[in-house]
């Protein structure tokens, strides 16, 4: 769990994630990514850097009409101290019986997204946490790249104006891999998706694809995620990377010719010598 609270503190800093007298809704699904988000959050929060709460949200989406058993959920959420609320919706039946949707994925993460806001502000939350992680956002960048032909991802942090709230994701610089052995160390048990699709998805063959590009060329995701950071596509730069209009270069075609913030620095920092040497 270091090596996530690592992640987590940085992307705290570089994206300025949390901040004192938040009150944070975690979204909790029953897997591996939110139950080490929701122990992240819960341990960085000992460390007594900033003071912020924290309550745990679960919707169920009630499959076939069958309700899932959080019961583990609610009894780890219990011995880390967080409140924790199970909502039962209708999104399963919505989803695959009165609209029988070819392509599910979207209404239901439209849905249960809705919801999930709704009962963050009803918690009386400012700020709402989500699992997605470093291979997440590659994932998404990549599918928005390759079949809508955009360049876009999920930010790292984005505010909601019409339901004033925040969404964070403050594992979006750990590997999936790292929270797959974190889980598997600090979780007592993990609630198994009970989706009709799961596992047979556009996201699935994306994980795939990024899978062999990773074998066949080490640093594939690394590098994907490093230009993302580099361009700032939906503010993904953080402090780190900044685009500033006046450092463009004409002779490149108005590509930036710098993005690293602290090259920018230390070069303001020389001049400013030289200026004061008289030189």
């Amino acid at each position: 769990m270091q090596k996530i609270l690592g992640y987590l503190r940085r992307a705290v800093q570089e994206y300025g994630l949390i901040e004192n007298g938040d009150r944070i809704a975690v979204g909790i699904s029953g897997g591996k990514d939110s139950l080490v988000l929701l122990t992240a959050l819960q341990g960085f929060q000992r460390f007594g850097l900033l003071d912020y709460s924290l309550v745990g949200i679960t919707l169920d989406p009630q499959f076939g009409g069958i309700p899932t058993d959080y019961s583990s959920v609610a009894a780890y959420c219990a011995s880390l101290g967080v409140p924790y609320h199970m909502i039962p919706t209708r999104i399963g039946e919505i989803v695959f019986e009165h609209r029988q949707e070819r392509h599910p994925c979207s209404l239901c993460a439209k849905l249960r997204r809705g919801a999930l806001h709704d009962q963050a502000k009803a918690l009386g939350c400012n700020k709402l946490a989500l699992g997605h992680h470093f291979d997440d956002a590659v994932e998404t960048f990549l599918m928005n790249l390759f079949i809508e032909g955009r360049l876009g991802c999920f930010a790292p942090k984005s505010y909601l104006a019409r339901k004033d709230l925040t969404l964070i994701r403050p594992l979006c610089f750990a590997p999936e891999q790292d929270i797959r052995r974190a889980a598997k160390a600090e979780i007592p048990e993990i609630v198994k998706s009970r989706c009709p699709v799961d596992g047979h998805t556009t996201r699935e063959d994306m994980k795939q694809f990024i899978y062999r590009q990773e074998k066949e060329k080490p640093g594939f995701k690394a590098r994907v995620f490093g230009a993302m950071r580099r361009a700032n596509v939906d503010g993904w730069g953080g402090v780190t990377y900044r685009r500033d209009l006046a450092m463009d270069d004409p002779a490149t075609n108005g590509k930036p010719e710098r993005f690293h913030l602290m090259e920018a620095l230390a070069k303001q920092t020389e001049e400013q010598k030289n200026a004061d040497s008289g030189n």
